[in-house]
C-alpha cells in the first residue's frame, strides 16, 4: 500500500518508495530504502518535503542498512552491468595527497598533455595516421590523477581558452570518463577503455577545415553538416591507426548520439548504445558547455548540471545521476549563494554529502562588496550556513573565478 507522507511525519522503519521533487535537491543515490535514524535525519535536512511510503514493506523497528533498490535506468536503455566483485575497485582517493598538490600536478598534466594531443592532430592534418600509442603515457597520467583526487584534473581541464579548446577538451573528457567509470566501479579494463575513448573521441575534428572548427559565429547548415561528419572520420582514423578496442571505436563514432535517438550520425537509441558510449555523451557535453569556446562563454558547472538534468531524452538518467555523484552537485569552481546572502566558490567536495561542500566566501550579495576571503565547511556549519542557490558569474560581472580556488 503506497501513501504520500510529509517528511516531518516519517518514522524509522518506514519504507520510502519514492522521493517527491527534483532529484538534484536530495543527496540520495537510491530513492527506495528503509528509514533508519541516520537516513531520517539526512532526509529531513535535504529540503525534500514529501515522499511515497510503502506501508506493506514498513515495520516498527529501525533497520540498519536495509534492502535498497537501485534507481532504474532509462526505459529504453539497458541497465549498467554489474562487474564481478573481485574485479571492482572501490571509489576512494589517495588520502596522502592533498587536493592542492593534485591541482598543481593537474595543471602540469594539462600543459604537457595539450602538446601531445595537438601533435596527434597536427600529424593527421599533414596526412599521416593516428599513432594512439603516443598518448598512452598521458592516459596513465590521467587515470593516476583521477585515482588520487577524482575531481582535480577535470576541474583544471575545464579552464581553457578558445585556442586550446579542442586539445584540452580531449584531456577533460578522458578524465571525466575515468572518473565516472570509477564511480560505477567498472573493471580495470573498462576504466582504461573509457579514459582512452574520451581522450581520442574527437580525433575526427582533425579532418575539419580550421575556419569551420574555430568559427566564432553560428554555423551555417552546410558547415554544420561538415561538423557532423567528424565522428565518422574519427572512427576511421582510429581503425587505420591500429585501435582495436570496439568500445573506444564506438565512442569515437557515436558520442553525439542521444538516448532517445535524436543524435548523430546514425540516430541510435536506447539499447543500441553501449555503456561506455552513453557515458561519453554525458562527459562530452558537460565539458563542452562549461568551457569557453570560440562562439560562447562557458556556463557555471553547477548550472550546467541542472540544465543537463532537464534535457529529457538526451542522456541515460541513471548514468547522469552517477555522473553528478562523481563530480558533485556543486562542482569545484561553482559560484553559489549562501543563506547569509554571501557568495562563495566551491573549493572542495565533501565525501559525506553532496549538498555541503567546502566553500570560499568572498562577496556580499546584499551590499555588493568584496569581503575578506574565508573558507567555510558547510558540512559542519549546520543551520548557520547552507547553499540556497547557484549563481551565474556573468550576471555579477565576475571573471577569472578560478583564481579563488586554484593554488
Amino acid at each position: 500500500m503506497l501513501q504520500t507522507v510529509d517528511v516531518a511525519e516519517l518514522r524509522p522503519g518506514m519504507y520510502v518508495q519514492k522521493l517527491l521533487g527534483p532529484w538534484m535537491q536530495h543527496p540520495f543515490w537510491r530513492t527506495s530504502f528503509v528509514l533508519d535514524e541516520a537516513r531520517l535525519a539526512q532526509l529531513q535536512d535535504s529540503g525534500v518535503e514529501q515522499v511515497v511510503v510503502d506501508l506493506s514493506r514498513s515495520h516498527g523497528d529501525a533497520q540498519d542498512g536495509g534492502e535498497e533498490e537501485a534507481v532504474p535506468a532509462s526505459v529504453d536503455a539497458p541497465p549498467v552491468a554489474e562487474p564481478a566483485e573481485a574485479r571492482r575497485r572501490p571509489v576512494v582517493h589517495d588520502s596522502t595527497v592533498s587536493l592542492a598538490s593534485e591541482l598543481v600536478r593537474a595543471r602540469r598534466i594539462c600543459d604537457e598533455g595539450r602538446e601531445a594531443v595537438e601533435a596527434m592532430f597536427r600529424e593527421v592534418r599533414l596526412g599521416n595516421g593516428v599513432d594512439a600509442g603516443r598518448v598512452l603515457p598521458l592516459l596513465d597520467e590521467i587515470t593516476g590523477s583521477v585515482d588520487r583526487h577524482p575531481t582535480a584534473l577535470v576541474s583544471v581541464a575545464r579552464l581553457k581558452d578558445a585556442d586550446s579548446y579542442t586539445y584540452l577538451h580531449s584531456i577533460a573528457v578522458g578524465a571525466l570518463m575515468a572518473m565516472l567509470a570509477r564511480q560505477l566501479q567498472l573493471p580495470e579494463e573498462q576504466v582504461r577503455d573509457a579514459a582512452l575513448g574520451g581522450l581520442l573521441h574527437d580525433m575526427g575534428k582533425a579532418m575539419l577545415p580550421q575556419d569551420v572548427l574555430n568559427k566564432p559565429g553560428k554555423l551555417t547548415d552546410e558547415e554544420f553538416d561538415i561538423v557532423r561528419q567528424h565522428p565518422v572520420h574519427g572512427e576511421r582514423l582510429l581503425r587505420e591507426g591500429g585501435v582495436s578496442q570496439e568500445a573506444v571505436l564506438h565512442i569515437a563514432r557515436h558520442h553525439h548520439e542521444k538516448i532517445n535517438g535524436g543524435g548523430y550520425p546514425q540516430r541510435l537509441s536506447g539499447a543500441e548504445l553501449p555503456l561506455l558510449t552513453r557515458m561519453s555523451a554525458i562527459c562530452d557535453v558537460y565539458d563542452a558547455i562549461t568551457s569557453d569556446r570560440p562562439y560562447k562563454a562557458g556556463w557555471d558547472p553547477a548550472e550546467s548540471l541542472r540544465r543537463m538534468a532537464s534535457w529529457q531524452g538526451h542522456f541515460d538518467d541513471r548514468l547522469m545521476k552517477a555522473f553528478v555523484r562523481s563530480i558533485g552537485i556543486y562542482p569545484i569552481g561553482a559560484l553559489v549563494r549562501l543563506s547569509s546572502d554571501r557568495l562563495a566558490v566551491v573549493v572542495e567536495q565533501n565525501p559525506a554529502t553532496l549538498l555541503a561542500p567546502r566553500v570560499r566566501v568572498f562577496y556580499s550579495a546584499k551590499s555588493r562588496t568584496h569581503l575578506l576571503r574565508v573558507d567555510v565547511d558547510l558540512a559542519t556549519a549546520g543551520e548557520r550556513e547552507r547553499i540556497v542557490g547557484v549563481e551565474s558569474p556573468a550576471n555579477w560581472g565576475f571573471r577569472d573565478l578560478e583564481k579563488l580556488w586554484l593554488p
